[in-house]
């Protein structure tokens, strides 16, 4: 037998393969196709102090190798969360982490202060991608001074685990992981998506309404494990790798580059059940080469 169990900072995982923000809803809808407490953790639907419509239709498009989304955090709010849709899922045999978002600092705190009450949430991922309302819509991810700001005021509100989640549209990722390590960051997870466009040649007009979106899919992988062994090599808190993995194979690579773990997500829009099948991949690659734990394969890169 092999031991597929692993651990960021304070959160035990029975395995190495969560899913991520945004593509598993909160939970419960994943749920439907398999049982939730087989994968090492859920990355719950990006949460906001207050109710957010999202973007006007559309707000999704198919790409090659991809798609570009621009839901615009769409959610009813912590509150909402806290009253309704945490007690349906509080006992799901996983840790569920809340995917924390804000326009300002203030709103950030707000919002971790509600949810390092709740009991059965151990950890949040602070997205830092969100434009700083104050900064003229710059996202507090893409500068070391935004970044430093916002992991600095969250981790003083917050006890449980903190986990940052880094933007790729960035000139150097590893500053960024660099600076929310030094303000308290107990793991950091990377890449969010990369921001990108598409135009319908016969209109000449984008197929987004907010022109712009966030590209994820197997497009972005090779770009994602790039700036996963880069971020691996600076700093000394767990990695956890995000960014085109639709297979086991994909997987295994991020977890070699240096992730302790990894984050799935487009890829349950072609295949609900894929997380299971790249537990099953990974089990079965450490066995044909004779490892007795996956944390000896993270940061095993032969150079």
């Amino acid at each position: 037998m092999v031991d597929l169990r692993v651990k960021i900072h304070k959160l035990d995982l029975k395995n190495p393969v969560m899913l991520a923000s945004g593509t598993c809803g909160f939970a419960e809808e994943i749920n439907s196709f398999f049982d939730i407490s087989k994968v090492g953790g859920v990355f719950l639907k990006g949460t906001t102090l207050n109710n957010r419509e999202g973007n006007n239709y559309p707000r999704m498009a198919e790409t090659a190798s991809g798609m570009l989304n621009a839901v615009g955090l769409q959610n009813k709010g912590v509150d909402y969360f806290i009253d309704y849709i945490y007690p349906r899922i509080k006992n799901y045999n996983t840790p569920l982490i809340v995917n924390v978002n804000g326009s300002t600092v203030d709103e950030y705190i707000k919002v971790t202060e509600k949810v390092d009450q709740l009991e059965h949430i151990p950890a949040i991922e602070l997205n830092i991608s969100c434009p700083n309302v104050k900064e003229g819509g710059m996202a507090f991810g893409i500068s070391p001074k935004g970044a430093k700001t916002v992991t600095r005021e969250v981790r003083r509100a917050y006890s449980k685990t903190l986990i940052v989640k880094l933007s790729p549209n960035v000139t150097d990722i590893t500053e960024i992981a660099k600076v929310v390590e030094g303000e308290g960051a107990d793991s950091v997870s990377l890449i969010n998506t990369f921001l990108g466009m598409s135009v319908n040649a016969e209109t000449r007009k984008p197929r987004l309404s907010t022109i712009t979106g966030g590209l994820s899919g197997p497009a972005i992988k090779p770009l994602a494990l790039r700036m996963v062994w880069q971020v691996a090599g600076a700093v000394k808190i767990p990695v956890i790798g995000i960014g085109g993995i639709m297979n086991a194979e994909d997987a295994i690579e991020f977890l070699i580059a240096g992730a302790s773990a990894i984050q799935t997500g487009t890829a349950l829009f072609k295949n609900p059940v894929v997380p299971l099948e790249i537990i099953d991949g990974i089990k079965d690659y450490l066995l044909r080469h004779n490892l007795k734990s996956v944390s000896e394969l993270t940061g095993s890169l032969h150079l």
